[in-house]
This record gives C-alpha cells, sequence and structure tokens, in this order.
C-alpha cells in the first residue's frame, strides 16, 4: 500500500510463497539467483499530499486539472487512513494552506470537504511553498507533490533539493489540449494566472514545436527527479484515476 511505513533491512533467499513483488531485479541480474527484500516497520512515516491550487489548475473540460488532482489526492488519503498512517493533505498557489498530520477518517472527512471548498486562484509560487513547507516535516515522510508543473525547472530542482531524503512522488497533471495541442487555427489564448490575451494561429508547425517543448520540459523534470530519487509520473485528465493509482503505485514496489 501507499504508507506502507517500511525501510529496507536486508535481503533473504527467494522461497515459494514469499510476494515476488519483493523479489530485488538488481540483485539478480548479477548473482541469477532470487532475493527478496526484508522491510522493517517504521512506526512514524507521514503521508504529505501537496496540492496545486493555482489559477491554471483551473483550466480543462469536462473535468479540469484541480478537480482531477483532488481525487487523486483524496484516494491517497484515503489509502493512508486505510493502512492507519499519519497524512495531511495541503494545498499552494501564491500561499500555503498548511494542515496538521492525523489519522483516520475524520481527518479524510475534513480534507473532502476543503477540497469542495476550495478553488484555483492566483498564480503559482511553488519554490517558496515547498521552503515552508519543509518546517511542517519533522520525520520520514512520503511526499506527494500534485501540480501542472508548467513552471521554471530551477523551482522544481530547489524545491527537491530541500525535501532529500524523503520519499518524493510528483504527478503532473495535464488537460487532455496541454498534452496534444489538438486545435488548429486562429485563437485567443488567456495565461490563467496572469490574464494576459494573446492572439495567436496555430499552425501545424506551431504544434510540432509545442510538443516538442512539452516533451523536453517533462525529460528535464524526470532527470532532475532522477538526481534527487524521486519519481515523477505523468497524468492527463481524461486518463482514469485508478490507472495513474496504479502505475504509481505498482513502481514503489517494483522499485524499492
Amino acid at each position: 500500500m501507499i504508507g506502507q511505513g517500511l525501510l529496507f533491512k536486508d535481503h533473504t533467499q527467494y522461497a515459494m510463497g514469499d510476494d515476488f513483488r519483493k523479489i530485488d531485479w538488481r540483485v539478480f541480474a548479477r548473482t541469477d539467483k532470487y532475493y527478496v527484500k526484508r522491510y522493517e516497520e517504521e512506526r512514524n512515516l507521514t503521508i504529505h499530499i501537496i496540492v496545486d491550487f493555482s489559477a491554471s489548475m483551473n483550466f480543462g473540460k469536462p473535468t479540469s486539472k484541480s478537480d482531477y488532482a483532488s481525487m487523486l489526492g483524496i484516494g491517497f488519503a484515503y489509502m493512508a487512513t486505510k493502512d492507519n498512517e499519519r497524512f495531511v493533505l495541503s494545498t499552494f498557489s501564491e500561499k500555503l494552506d498548511l494542515f496538521s498530520p492525523k489519522k483516520g477518517a475524520k481527518q479524510l472527512a475534513g480534507i473532502v470537504a476543503y477540497l469542495n471548498d476550495r478553488k484555483p486562484v492566483g498564480a503559482t509560487k511553488f519554490e517558496e511553498s515547498m521552503a515552508k513547507y519543509k518546517n511542517k516535516i519533522s520525520s520520514k515522510s512520503m511526499i506527494i507533490v500534485i501540480s501542472d508543473f508548467l513552471y521554471d525547472l530551477s523551482e522544481i530542482k530547489n524545491s527537491l533539493a530541500r525535501l532529500k531524503g524523503h520519499e518524493i512522488v510528483l504527478i503532473q497533471v495535464l488537460d487532455k489540449t496541454e498534452r496534444d495541442l489538438s486545435l488548429e487555427g486562429e485563437y485567443k489564448l488567456q495565461d490563467l494566472e496572469t490574464k494576459q490575451v494573446v492572439k495567436t494561429f496555430i499552425s501545424p508547425s506551431l504544434r510540432k514545436t509545442y510538443l516538442k517543448q512539452l516533451n523536453e520540459h517533462q525529460a528535464k523534470i524526470k532527470k532532475i527527479c532522477d538526481q534527487m530519487n524521486a519519481k515523477f509520473f505523468i497524468a492527463s485528465t481524461d486518463k482514469p484515476i485508478f490507472d495513474t493509482f496504479f502505475e504509481v503505485l505498482m513502481s514503489r514496489y517494483f522499485q524499492r
């Protein structure tokens, strides 16, 4: 589960009945023998779920990026509840809204009520928000950040450096239109954070350039995450929520 609260201890040779998901494939590649990882429980693991609620997350139909991110956040919180882990969901935009880590259904109900009333507004101040959030973390934690991550790479790199030592997962949520830019012709495009409007003609050439830049941006985020021992996932709002959960959870099982 997402909140297993386990720390790696050592290896033992695989035996019939062992959980095959704990097989260390890197050791197998070196020794041609099956070994499973053994873990010991860490009592103080806390799940931190941090969701971007800046104005840019209000984009998308019929499901906005903020709606999708909220559903993901609630899903991770629910799983932490089932595992009896302490968890907290916080949001950021121009400022960081913080809550205290707790266990149980009451905490989950409070988070659902909060997100139902929360509207995406303001500019993204990611690095500033993560710098403040670091002061809230007092024990070994799993930190899940859900955002469109359409901002300067230096903010991502600096923020991950501050959070180093924890298990970090970044989930980029994009609308299908942002992901594919399946548009052509003349459009007025508005920046949801600055409200600036630009008139442009979307041609096949412009679409090709846009997709190239988006792919390069995502590849650079992935590289930063690899350097910081963090994980990076990409989800589109038309992708079933369960599929995104499955991708994150299976990565946690098989890449320990």
